[in-house]
């Protein structure tokens, strides 16, 4: 599948201001332009138990997101595998969720992403499976500023980035990881870490 991986996180870190560094060091990103304050926008989905969804949802955690699809078959496999690994290794920790995007709002049913999270055998109060309508999903991979949308030239139909993205607990982006590398897992724990325990 067509991805940018390594490449966007160095577009998103030559194109985008750090309005500010938080107590933890992690920089604080948002669009060319914004300061600090910068917020993913509001938004409304539907998890893998066809429960609402919304931004309130996630006040106070620290989230790690991605867009994936269930019948990906290039990178996604490689990153459910990674977020795997980190989702076992903070399993004790009530305030660090993962939120997985489908863009495959035709096939990715909330069947389907039910039946997709017990086959992982994830714990389903701390990795989501979210869906919405495909103008939802596309604009909110804009606002998390990375790229998705549908190829009928590529592998399984869509284009999306390899990205993991993290946020604080105020909702602000913090962190972007090449989610295709098992290398980036360490970082990635490490930056929950910190931000777990940034003074808010």
């Amino acid at each position: 599948m067509k991805h940018l991986s390594a490449f966007t996180s160095l577009l998103v870190i030559c194109v985008l201001l750090f309005g500010c560094e938080g107590n933890s060091g992690l920089p604080v990103y948002g669009p060319a332009g914004e300061d600090s304050s910068y917020l993913i926008q509001p938004f409304v989905l539907i998890n893998q138990d066809s429960q609402v969804i919304k931004n309130k949802d996630l006040k106070g955690k620290v989230v790690l997101v991605d867009f994936f699809f269930t019948s990906c078959p290039s990178i996604c496999p490689k990153m459910k595998s990674n977020l795997l690994k980190v989702h076992e290794a903070m399993a004790k920790e009530s305030d660090f969720m993962i939120l997985s995007h489908t863009i495959d709002q035709k096939r990715d049913t909330v069947a389907r992403l039910r039946d997709y999270a017990q086959k992982l055998g994830v714990d389903k109060a701390r990795w989501q499976f979210v869906t919405a309508e495909k103008d939802t999903i596309l604009s909110l991979a804009k606002s998390y500023l990375v790229s998705a949308s549908e190829d009928d030239d590529a592998p399984g139909g869509f284009v999306h980035s390899g990205n993991f993205i993290l946020l604080d607990r105020k909702g602000r982006i913090r962190a972007y990881y090449d989610g295709t590398l098992k290398e980036s897992v360490p970082q990635i724990l490490n930056d929950i870490h910190e931000l777990l325990n940034e003074k808010l």
